[in-house]
């Protein structure tokens, strides 16, 4: 049996919902103490400390 390929819509729609599902992952809230917790070295969490920085500065 030959291997299907997929129409380009479904294959816009296997790498859309792969990508949100990562956004998601990346995205949400992390609980204290939770096994999955964000390390430190993660660009969100670089990105939250800058921001934070500056949301000080301006004060």
């Amino acid at each position: 049996m030959g291997v299907t390929r997929l129409k380009r819509k479904d294959r816009r729609n296997k790498t859309v919902s792969r990508v949100e599902v990562q956004f998601l992952k990346l995205g949400r809230n992390i609980e204290l103490g939770s096994r999955n917790q964000m390390s430190a070295k993660s660009q969100i969490a670089k990105n939250d400390d800058i921001l934070n920085k500056l949301a000080a500065d301006a004060k």
